[in-house]
């Protein structure tokens, strides 16, 4: 894991560095969803519904400790935890938008392409 992770840390290309950060599955729909509006655990788990329980709680883990969200957890019974972007992760909605855009632009081609992966 280490060898790695330095192999990636000493890596030339911006773009592989920063899908070291913002790369998978979830993190990008996920912190397209903190930019809108700030989320409970919950309301996000019912907006991605394919996504499970750990693999959740695993992105938004690594999106805190990637310092692209902030988690604040209330004083209350039954316990509340919110999540919003940083100010860093706020960075990354120009080129969030433009995915969307470019996803839009081409949606037949983009749900072809899903189709062929889902029917393989």
């Amino acid at each position: 894991y280490y060898e790695r992770v330095m192999k990636k840390i000493s890596a030339t290309c911006p773009i592989e560095r920063a899908q070291e950060v913002i790369g998978g599955k979830w993190k990008i729909c996920i912190l397209g969803k903190l930019l809108v509006r700030t989320y409970r655990y919950s309301e996000l788990k019912k907006e991605m519904p394919d996504i499970s329980n750990k693999m959740l709680t695993q992105t938004l883990r690594a999106l805190e400790k990637a310092g692209l969200v902030d988690r604040y957890v209330y004083a209350v019974v039954p316990p509340k935890t919110e999540y919003s972007p940083t100010a860093l992760g706020k960075t990354l909605e120009p080129m969030l938008v433009e995915i969307e855009k470019w996803s839009l632009l081409n949606k037949d081609k983009v749900d072809n392409f899903i189709e062929q992966i889902l029917s393989e």
